[in-house]
């Protein structure tokens, strides 16, 4: 099928690869449209469905054939272990059977550089890793007694172990199968059998999916052809890697960081476009239900992966964080952060280190992630200084108005914020340490100079300051814990306890 595509490629200037991607996110939008119709009391067909279409994209579109059979056989290995391993260590075998095959194939795509405009197994093994941990961590909270599970794991528990056409089905999920969203089972399941919208039909439908889907699809259908539109036309000239380019450094320094903040976007725009595209097939099959507004239109928010506005215009960073990569995040928080915590304890620094250790290894073995991600400890340990230490002196008063000084702090807190996303993000796409570090050596290390100001600011007696400022205004600090988000590793005042404690309990 290539012949299909490559004059395509060629006219507006993409990879080949890219085009057969965006093509199966498209054609992902109206195959949902016929998911949906096929009945309720046809399950298996539905399930079928799903497994049909995976194997078209991967096969006869992205010529995968190899990359699918690497996928099935993790979705049929998982499937035996969760079925055959009766121990609590169940899940944390599956956790390193999945890990370690992508892993693996991590290392073959950095041994060949393959570019990011290249896509081949690592991309949907990804978002398989997630639903195959999930389920498995799923099952056994299935055979845990209730009491001893907390809201999210009794609603997701998997007490009716699936067939393996179930199973198939639930792992080759097609508007997902790509690059997301992940799902679990439950979710799934309650799709498959429409319990997803029970109780909640339309006066005006004859059928029990609730009207106003299609108007969100293909909104969001709209929204990812607008931001492809933008990458495609605009990331020949603004990307990343233009910073090392000749050419950036016979501008003037104001030019080269506006046009460096404009190219972030830019980058951004295709994950904007992917991740919404599929957002859109999703809600056409009926994913993605939350429930209704206040006007009472339908609302499909559960598909979502990315808040576009929350990430663009920020109030802070920890919004920024938890805005991205939604699904990842759910994933890390329910089935790692918790899950690597001693029963009866709460998560410390320990489930912090090893949750950003599963995310790192995850993404790659790309020294450009790992730049990102030790940055980030920085950035989340001033994040959290900057909210325990100015803002209470910036929130009104309860039931007064919003201040000036408030919408200061806040337009403040949105320009750092993607000033600093744009520099942390940088090592992330460039991949190699070689031109992260010139990048940001061509950047004048900016992103270090306000991290770096604002810590030693707190730790050399700002902190005692705008405490004792607080305490004479009769303005007291909220408890800030850390970010939800467990992609970035854990602040630094964290490790600072952690260190103390551990030597404590050395002296004893």
């Amino acid at each position: 099928m290539d012949a299909l595509f490559v004059p395509l490629a060629s006219a507006i200037g993409a990879s080949v690869d890219q085009i057969k991607l965006i093509s199966c996110l498209l054609i992902a939008c109206p195959l949902g449209s016929l998911f949906i119709r096929i009945p309720v009391s046809q399950p298996n067909l539905k399930h079928l469905f799903n497994l049909l279409v995976s194997v078209f994209f991967f096969i006869p579109v992205l010529n995968l054939q190899w990359g699918f059979v690497q996928l099935l056989g993790s979705v049929l290995g998982t499937y035996y272990i969760a079925a055959n391993v009766k121990g609590p260590n169940m899940p944390w075998i599956v956790f390193g059977f999945v890990m370690g095959h992508l892993t693996v194939n991590h290392v073959i795509r950095a041994f060949y550089n393959l570019s990011y405009e290249t896509f081949e197994v690592t991309g949907p093994q990804m978002v398989l890793t997630m639903k195959l941990t999930t389920f498995a961590w799923n099952v056994w909270d299935g055979k845990t007694a209730p009491g001893n599970l907390d809201k999210w794991q009794l609603q997701k528990r998997v007490t009716k172990y699936p067939t393996l056409l179930e199973f198939l089905g639930y792992s080759f999920y097609f508007p997902g199968v790509l690059v997301g969203p992940y799902l679990d089972y439950a979710s799934y399941m309650s799709l498959i059998d429409e319990s997803l919208f029970e109780g909640k039909r339309s006066p005006s439908s004859t059928r029990s999916i609730p009207d106003g889907r299609k108007r969100v699809a293909y909104l969001k259908m709209l929204t990812g052809l607008v931001f492809l539109g933008i990458f495609v036309v605009l990331s020949p000239s603004f990307y990343y890697g233009i910073v090392i380019t000749p050419w950036f450094m016979t501008q003037g320094f104001l030019y080269r960081m506006a046009y460096f903040q404009f190219s972030g976007f830019i980058e951004r725009s295709k994950y904007y476009a992917i991740w919404t595209l599929t957002e859109g097939a999703s809600i056409l099959t009926g994913l993605g239900f939350t429930g209704y507004g206040p006007s009472g239109e339908s609302t499909w928010e559960g598909a979502a992966n990315v808040k576009i506005l929350e990430i663009e215009l920020p109030s802070n960073f920890k919004v920024l964080l938890d805005s991205w990569n939604i699904n990842t995040n759910i994933w890390l928080r329910e089935c790692i952060y918790k899950r690597v915590t001693p029963k009866g304890k709460k998560p410390g620094f320990r489930s912090s280190m090893l949750t950003f250790a599963t995310s790192a290894f995850w993404h790659g073995i790309a020294t450009g992630y790992y730049l990102t991600f030790f940055f980030g400890g920085f950035i989340t340990t001033a994040g959290r200084l900057c909210r325990a230490n100015i803002r209470p002196l910036v929130l009104p008063l309860p039931g007064a108005p919003t201040t000036i000084t408030k919408r200061i702090y806040d337009l403040a807190g949105t320009f750092v914020s993607v000033l600093i996303l744009n520099y942390v993000a940088a090592p992330f796409m460039l991949l190699t340490f070689t031109d992260s570090i010139e990048t940001w050596r061509r950047l004048h290390w900016y992103g270090f100079w306000m991290i770096g100001s604002t810590l030693a600011f707190f730790w050399l007696g700002g902190s005692s300051f705008l405490k004792a400022l607080q305490k004479k205004e009769g303005k007291v600090a909220e408890k800030v814990v850390t970010p939800e988000s467990h992609v970035m590793p854990p602040p630094l005042d964290d490790v600072a306890e952690e260190w103390k404690e551990l030597q404590h309990r050395m002296k004893e």
